[in-house]
């Protein structure tokens, strides 16, 4: 039975899913959490469909054992590629990146919109996909970005090496100045400064950690599920240890924290 002070589980290839792990804990700062970054098979991106499958199952597996409440996959290539399977698989609710933010850009009425995401999920088609689904006259322009999660990773977002690569995938937004871009990778929240200094106008980079933890805000009100007690606390998980990731995580959430392997 799900309890409502059971946790909220959050699987993400690697650092990126903290991003989202922060803009939760903003918005609902007395829920428990449970992190497990698949840094073993990190990255996903390049990955084929059938793998990042398997490797979700085995993260879903792993967070049910830990007793939580509902699934967050804080992935976009993992949402793109397996969340159907996985809501075939699980009885346990499960929420990934894109239909949340599907939702945010439906309420704004946007008309034209970017897409910055891995390979597997620009692949894939499903933001684009899911957007046209809710406004079949939505003008998309999709970018891949192969290089920023495994950059982010290292620690090196701010380098020049991370710049150039931003310039470079900047440069489709740049030359029909779109103003409304979904960051559709959760590694790229950290690349969010560069990105606006790079563009040199007035642009809303969509932060699907944000559009995450409103959806998942309204889900816990409707179904009852909010944690009621005072005592909160949050576990991370490695599938394999990553000597930048320590770091990496406290300039993201701005906490020290402590990481296990799992």
């Amino acid at each position: 039975m799900i309890m409502n002070n059971n946790p909220i589980g959050i699987f993400d290839s690697g650092v990126g899913g903290l991003t989202v792990l922060k803009e939760i804990q903003k918005k609902l700062p007395n829920e428990n959490i449970i992190y497990l970054g698949d840094t073993k098979n990190f990255p996903y991106g390049n990955k084929n469909k059938e793998d990042i499958i398997k490797f979700a199952i085995d993260n879903m597996n792993l967070l049910i054992k830990k007793d939580v409440k509902l699934v967050i996959i804080a992935c976009g290539t993992a949402t793109s590629q397996a969340i159907d399977e996985l809501r075939r698989i699980f009885q346990i609710p499960i929420i990934g990146i894109i239909e949340p933010t599907i939702e945010y850009v439906k309420k704004q009425g946007y008309d034209e919109i970017g897409v910055i995401a891995t390979e597997g999920t620009i692949r894939s088609g499903a933001w684009e996909s899911k957007l046209k689904e809710m406004n079949p006259r939505i003008k998309v322009i999709n970018k891949a970005c192969p290089m920023l999660a495994t950059i982010a990773e290292k620690g090196k977002a701010q380098s020049a090496e991370g710049r150039a690569v931003i310039k470079e995938y900047m440069e489709p937004f740049k030359k029909n100045h779109v103003n409304k871009i979904i960051l559709g990778c959760t590694h790229y929240p950290i690349y969010e400064e560069i990105i606006i200094e790079e563009l040199q106008y007035d642009v809303e980079l969509i932060n699907t950690g944000v559009t995450v933890a409103e959806y998942l805000d309204m889900y816990l009100n409707r179904n009852n599920l909010k944690n009621t007690e005072n005592v909160k606390k949050e576990e991370i998980y490695l599938t394999k240890p990553e000597n930048e990731f320590k770091n990496i995580a406290q300039n993201i959430l701005g906490e020290i924290i402590d990481i296990k392997a799992i």
